[in-house]
């Protein structure tokens, strides 16, 4: 058995036995009932306390094991430890059952239990991310000590491809990472101008002015665009939109390319529309109606209710919803790689060909370079870097927020 049918086995082998640790804890707690006893908890919930001292021994095990295998420890076989995770499972469950009286208090175990399965989970999110940061980091310090971290974030020109061949002379790689975020920021740009206007006024139509059964047929219909994979946007990038912004150019005596960023740009925007407007649309119908019924009230209009009174008091969820589309463009890849191109372009012209930080981290990456190459490396600085700017853009949006409802609290 390979690894992979031992985890199934596994997974698959808890369920059952959990199923029976909660049927025989429920079961004991029934035939103490029968007896004249009085339990202090109910029995099925003795049933879940027994179940989850099963559980429990099962997952530590696995869980250290599998951890021991990520840091390259020795352990035994695969099939030795499913045993031993079987062992501490029978284990857990006889000790429980065991535990089963009248005076044990299932439900304080079971909410103790939850709070802590809560706060591992929690634990698990947070320590996923420390290792992507960790893992960013240290492979960008190797980058760091090859290439200059002034050059890198300065430098306007980058061409990392520095094959030898014999008879030539290897060219000196550089890597000027500018080009790479003008490109990124010019498309997140136009795709935030097509998707911001778009997302926030269908929300404010559908929470204010659709009547019930337009709300329940148009609301689904625009999400279904957030289904919509990737690459057939690529391919409505590449194949319609690109050469009818061509056309459009031409029409007008403007020089454009096939692989321009304008096209790439207003698919993304189509793409992120339902974010925002769902999103939006969540945040505008969970302002109060004492709001709404004060201002008309006052004598104000719909349209003057929804600008100096709805809008402003649901600013801060739309600013998270405008953020989240912020981080759906910045990591966009597809679109940008079928109709933008992969040449690194320092321009302001959206109609040239440009391309992004995430397109080039999927080039260095899946290229035949060494692992340990600089043209490699430069994957997760170029990574780092894009972290720390998304850092700074959640920062900047939590100040804004925070001082914006100060105003209104």
């Amino acid at each position: 058995m390979d690894t992979g049918q031992i985890l199934l086995s596994f997974i698959g082998g808890m369920v059952p036995l959990a199923a029976a640790a909660f049927y025989l804890g429920r079961r004991r707690a029934l035939l103490i009932t029968a007896g004249g006893a009085r339990m202090h908890s109910r029995p099925q919930q003795y049933g879940a306390y027994v179940a989850a001292w099963m559980a429990l021994p099962a997952i530590a095990i696995g869980a250290v094991a599998g951890a021991g295998g990520l840091l390259g420890l020795r352990l035994p076989a695969a099939p030795y430890i499913f045993a031993l995770c079987l062992a501490g499972a029978a284990i857990g469950c006889y000790t429980a059952l065991r535990r089963v009286q009248p005076d044990m208090r299932a439900r304080g175990a079971l909410e103790r239990y939850t709070e802590w399965a809560l706060l591992t989970a929690s634990m698990v999110s947070i320590l996923t991310t420390l290792g992507i940061v960790v893992s960013i980091l240290f492979e960008a310090i190797r980058f760091f000590n090859i290439v200059s971290v002034w050059d890198f974030i300065t430098g306007t020109n980058w061409s990392p491809v520095a094959h030898y061949r014999p008879g030539q002379e290897t060219a000196d790689s550089q890597f000027g990472s500018i080009p790479l975020f003008a490109g990124t920021f010019m498309i997140t740009a136009i795709a935030m101008a097509v998707a911001l206007p778009i997302g926030l006024l269908s929300a404010v139509f559908m929470s204010e002015y659709a009547s019930y059964k337009v709300r329940t047929v148009a609301k689904p219909l625009l999400e279904i665009l957030a289904g919509i994979p990737t690459v057939v946007y690529g391919f409505f990038a590449a194949v319609t939109v690109s050469p009818f912004v061509v056309q459009v150019a031409n029409s007008v005596g403007l020089d454009a390319a096939y692989t321009n960023a304008l096209a790439p740009g207003l698919v993304m925007g189509i793409m992120i529309i339902p974010f925002i407007s769902s999103l939006s649309d969540d945040v505008i119908n969970s302002v109060p109606n004492s709001l709404r019924e004060g201002s008309y009230g006052l004598g104000a209009t719909k349209s003057e209710t929804i600008k100096q009174v709805i809008l402003p008091a649901a600013f801060p969820g739309i600013m998270a919803a405008a953020l989240l589309g912020i981080s759906r463009a910045l990591g966009e890849t597809m679109i940008v790689v079928m109709a933008a191109g992969l040449r690194p372009n320092l321009t302001l012209n959206p109609l040239e060909d440009m391309t992004t930080v995430t397109v080039r981290i999927v080039d260095a990456l899946t290229g035949d370079q060494a692992f340990d190459s600089p043209e490699t490396l430069a994957a997760f600085a170029l990574g780092l870097v894009l972290f720390v700017v998304t850092l700074i853009l959640n920062l900047i949006s939590i100040i804004v927020i925070r001082k914006f409802r100060q105003n209104y609290e």
